[in-house]
C-alpha cells in the first residue's frame, strides 16, 4: 500500500513539473531570469539623456516593455563608456534573459560581450552597433541605417546647390556639427554625407567638429564657426538638437537661420520639425527613436532560441518645411 501511494506522489510531481515547464516556455523566458515570476528580464544599458530623440527612444523602450509585461532593468550611461560596460557586467551577476544596449562609442566592447556570451545571455544592439571582428557577440543589431542619413542629407544639399550659395561666391561653405567622437552615428553620417558631396565640387566642408549630440554643444561650436569661418553658407548638424544649439547662435549673431545661413539635421524630433516649419531648418533627414516595440519582439525571439536576422533596419523618411507642416500636428517625439 505505502509503495502504491509513493508512485502516486511522484506521478502527481512530475506532471506538475511539466505543467511548470510548459509555462516557463510559454512565457518566452527561456531560463531562469533574475524576475522570478516567469517574465522576460532584460538588462537596458541607454547611452544617456543628451538629446530629445533620446529621451523618445528611452520613453518608447520603458513603455513598451511595462505594456509586453518585461521586466526592465534600466541603466543610463551618461555619455560614458566604463558606465555601460559597469551596467552589463551587473545584468550578467542578475543572470537577466537579455541584455540590449546602445554603445555609446563603437569600439572596446569585445570582452564584456564575450563575458554575457560565455554566461549564455543573448545582446541586443539598439540605434548604435560595435565594430567589432566577432559578430557571434551578439545577436542582432536593430536600427537606423545611419550613412544612408548622411547620403539624404548630402543629396539634398547637392540638388539644391544653387539655393544653398548664400553669399553668391561660387563656393558652397559648410561647417559640420559631428556627433559624438567614435560613435557609429557620428562616424557614418559624416561618411554617407561626404560620399553625396562629392559629386559637386562647389561644396566644402570648411570646418568640422564634435557637438557631442548636445544642445548646448551646438550652439558653443557654431559660435566658434561664426567667429572662425567667413561667409559659411550651410550648417550640416548630425542631430537636431545640436541644429536647434545652431541656430540660437545663428540669430545671436544677427543672421537669420534657414535664410542666411541653410540648415539641415538629422532625427526629426518635434522641436527639430517644429523649427523646419518655421523655416529655420531646411531639411530634416529622419532617424525613428521608437524601437520599444522592435526591440520587445526581437527580445522574445532571441530568448525562445528563435532565429532573427543579423541586422534590422528601421524604415524613415525626410522632410522640407511643407512636409512638416503636414506631420507635425501627429508627431509622437
Amino acid at each position: 500500500m505505502l509503495k502504491k501511494s509513493l508512485v502516486a506522489a511522484c506521478a502527481i510531481t512530475l506532471s506538475a513539473a511539466s505543467l511548470t515547464a510548459c509555462g516557463s516556455s510559454d512565457s518566452g523566458s527561456g531560463s531562469s531570469s533574475g524576475g522570478g515570476d516567469g517574465a522576460l528580464t532584460m538588462g537596458f544599458a541607454q547611452v544617456g539623456a543628451e538629446s530629445g530623440w533620446r529621451s523618445a527612444n528611452t520613453k518608447s523602450i520603458q513603455d513598451t516593455a511595462k505594456a509586453d509585461g518585461v521586466d526592465l532593468k534600466f541603466s543610463d550611461a551618461q555619455q560614458k563608456q566604463e558606465n555601460q560596460i559597469k551596467a552589463i557586467r551587473s545584468y550578467i551577476q542578475q543572470k537577466v534573459d537579455v541584455i540590449a544596449f546602445s554603445p555609446v562609442v563603437e569600439t572596446g566592447w569585445d570582452t564584456v560581450l564575450l563575458e554575457a556570451k560565455r554566461a549564455k545571455i543573448p545582446v541586443i544592439l539598439t540605434d548604435r552597433s560595435v565594430d567589432s571582428k566577432d559578430d557571434s557577440l551578439y545577436e542582432t543589431f536593430l536600427g537606423s541605417d545611419f550613412v544612408e542619413e548622411g547620403q539624404k542629407a548630402g543629396q539634398w544639399l547637392v540638388d539644391n546647390a544653387d539655393d544653398s550659395d548664400v553669399n553668391g561666391d561660387g563656393t558652397i561653405n559648410v561647417v559640420e556639427l559631428e556627433g559624438t567622437t567614435g560613435a557609429a552615428p557620428a562616424i557614418d553620417r559624416k561618411e554617407g554625407f561626404d560620399e553625396k558631396i562629392a559629386a559637386d565640387s562647389s561644396i566644402e566642408v570648411v570646418a568640422s567638429q564634435t557637438g557631442d549630440f548636445t544642445r548646448d554643444g551646438g550652439k558653443k561650436v557654431m559660435e566658434t564657426f561664426l567667429k572662425s569661418q567667413k561667409d559659411i553658407d550651410v550648417v550640416f548638424a548630425h542631430n537636431d538638437d545640436m541644429g536647434l544649439g545652431a541656430i540660437e547662435a545663428i540669430k545671436a549673431a544677427g543672421l537669420k537661420p534657414g535664410t542666411d545661413v541653410k540648415i539641415i539635421t538629422i532625427d526629426a524630433v518635434k522641436d527639430g520639425m517644429t523649427a523646419l516649419s518655421k523655416g529655420e531648418i531646411n531639411y530634416i533627414v529622419e532617424c525613428n527613436p521608437l524601437l520599444g516595440p522592435q526591440l520587445m519582439d526581437l527580445a522574445k525571439k532571441v530568448v525562445a532560441g528563435d532565429e532573427v536576422p543579423k541586422r534590422v533596419v528601421t524604415e524613415e523618411s525626410a522632410f522640407d518645411q511643407a512636409q512638416a507642416k503636414e506631420v507635425l500636428a501627429d508627431r509622437q517625439y
